[in-house]
Parts: C-alpha cells; sequence; structure tokens
C-alpha cells in the first residue's frame, strides 16, 4: 500500500514539477504549458504510451492535466469505433463531461461563497 503512495506521489510530482520548470526558465505562459499538457497527454494515450504509466502510477498519472489529454483522446478513439469518424468531434466530450460539470458547479458554488479580489501590483 505504502509503495502504491510513493509511486503516485513521485510521478504525480515529476508531472508538476515538469510544469513548475517550465513556468520558472521559460517564458511560456501558463495557459499554453497547461494547453501543452493536455496534448502531451492526448499524444501519449493515441500512440498508447499513457496506460503503462497510469497503470504504475494510477491517480498519479490520471489527475494532473495530462490525465484530461489522455481522456479526451480515449474517449475520441473509443467514440470513433463505435460511431465512425463522427466520434472525433463527441467522443472528448462525452467521456470527460462530468468533469467539466463538476469544475464549472464548484466554480460557481466558490464564487458565491468567497468573494475576489483584484492583485495589486
Amino acid at each position: 500500500m505504502w509503495l502504491m503512495y510513493l509511486k503516485v506521489f513521485l510521478v504525480g510530482g515529476f508531472i508538476c514539477m515538469l510544469g513548475q520548470i517550465l513556468i520558472i526558465k521559460t517564458n511560456i505562459t501558463s495557459a499554453r504549458i497547461l494547453v501543452l499538457f493536455v496534448v502531451i497527454g492526448a499524444l501519449l494515450e493515441a500512440f498508447g504510451l499513457y496506460e503503462p504509466i497510469v497503470t504504475f502510477a494510477g491517480a498519479g498519472a490520471t489527475v494532473p492535466i495530462t490525465g484530461f489529454g489522455r481522456s479526451l483522446a480515449k474517449g475520441a478513439i473509443q467514440a470513433v469505433k463505435e460511431k465512425g469518424i463522427l466520434g472525433i468531434f463527441t467522443g472528448g466530450l462525452t467521456a470527460t463531461a462530468g468533469g467539466i460539470a463538476a469544475a464549472v458547479i464548484f466554480a460557481y458554488i466558490f464564487a458565491l461563497i468567497f468573494s475576489s479580489k483584484t492583485k495589486k501590483f
């Protein structure tokens, strides 16, 4: 059990560390790094390279944003197998709809609870 926790922590931490290094060492914006990680997750899934990482690390590979890219690609691949070429457009959204809905609902709830303030520079 503790070994699995260690694997989850190390893989998830490594993915986050890569993002932090990109933020510190490059001029790439956080939004572009986010998109880059989603695309990397999707590409790794498309080539069958992400599944072994998930098997090894579990939530350490599925919780970071690369896992979202993986879910989009996995949903699109599955929908293409079931529905044909139109599955490219519907599969990814169908596979990630629960996570997207939860993010929107919780963001709305927290926006009601807390008042945001503009940063002062």
